[in-house]
């Protein structure tokens, strides 16, 4: 391997997290700045119960694209390409128009960028996934593990699809309150799973053995 080569494998982690954990802390600040603005009411309406499952949410999707962004660059490396420099200020851009749609006038709007922040980050993982494969020093992983499938990723597309057309629906009819907590609840729980996954998926790394 070129020097250039291995200069970028091995600086690239801590320059990705750098920028990633930029833009992680504006994206918080946005946030917390919303949550100012718009006091959210404590009532037992549909109304309100929305609005707090959706911050829930929201909090719970930044600390995802942080643990799978974080968890992957600790366990492997990967020679990178530009596009892993510019993922970053995308999932950014659409995190901060997440946060400028909680309102529950625009729940719709959330769900489809919601979904694209779900497409986005299921591909960056599938692309780091693949090239981190190919680096033979993560081979004490890989070889434990077979390559994913098309049939590995229906759950995926399956809940991309719910949450665009559930988006669209709520899109045209803002009114559907119930629809609306429905939603929201599901994309809660689908999170809240992701989250756990995603640490199942740490341990699982870290306790794998060499071959003797």
């Amino acid at each position: 391997m070129s020097e250039i080569r291995e200069r970028a494998r091995e600086h690239f982690p801590s320059v990705m997290l750098t920028l990633l954990s930029i833009v992680q802390a504006l994206a918080l600040e946005l946030l917390w700045a919303r949550l100012h603005e718009n006091t959210l009411p404590v009532e037992l309406t549909w109304p309100a119960v929305t609005a707090w499952i959706q911050v829930a949410a929201t909090v719970l999707g930044l600390m995802l694209i942080w643990v799978v962004y974080a968890s992957n660059a600790m366990r492997f490396r990967w020679v990178p390409s530009t596009s892993d420099s510019l993922y970053p200020f995308f999932i950014g851009f659409m995190q901060f128009l997440l946060i400028d749609c909680m309102t529950p006038s625009r729940v719709g709007w959330w769900l489809i960028c919601m979904a694209v922040i779900f497409s986005v980050m299921v591909w960056v993982s599938h692309s780091t996934m693949r090239r981190a494969r190919f680096d033979g020093s993560n081979d004490e992983y890989f070889r434990h593990f077979s390559p994913a499938g098309r049939k590995d990723f229906f759950p995926q597309i399956a809940l991309i699809a719910t949450f665009l057309i559930g988006g669209a629906y709520l899109v045209m009819r803002p009114e559907q309150l119930v629809a609306a907590f429905s939603m929201m609840l599901i994309v809660l729980i689908v999170l809240a799973w992701q989250l756990y996954a995603a640490a199942h998926f740490w341990n699982k790394s870290i306790e794998v053995k060499p071959d003797a």
